[in-house]
């Protein structure tokens, strides 16, 4: 281990471990997503198979993403942070879509939401900025 990782932040740890938590939730989503093109009600909500299909692969593909940098992210990665960050701003975006597009309650969305964007502002506070630029 060298000394640069040894001076890792905690909340850089957290930020690592909340953007694969982030990704998890948004490859769950996806797969979800596939499980209810049989359902009427939600091919209907988003205007079609097509484009419940191009929400699932997406999400699976920003999830994927998402938790594969997470380890660029514990190692200081600036452009894994760049990346993550616009990453989770679609996630936010998508996850607000699939909220309103949901005929039940879509608490895993508003989870998914919440995680992205705590994901979103940790990684933007001046301990992660001077962690991220040293």
């Amino acid at each position: 281990m060298s000394a640069a990782q040894g001076s890792r932040p905690v909340t850089i740890t957290i930020i690592g471990v909340l953007a694969f938590i982030a990704g998890a939730i948004d490859m769950v989503s996806g797969v979800i997503l596939f499980f209810l093109l049989a359902v009427p009600e939600v091919v209907d909500g988003f205007g079609g198979t097509g484009q419940l299909i191009t929400a699932a692969i997406a999400s699976i593909v920003v999830g994927l993403i998402t938790a594969v940098l997470a380890g660029g992210l514990l190692r200081g990665s600036q452009p894994a942070r760049l990346i993550v960050t616009v990453l989770q701003v679609i996630s936010i975006i998508g996850s607000l879509f699939l909220a309103v597009a949901y005929l039940g309650i879509p608490v895993g969305e508003w989870i998914g939401l919440a995680v992205s964007a705590l994901v979103v502002i940790l990684l933007w506070t001046p301990k992660a900025s001077a962690f991220f630029t040293r």
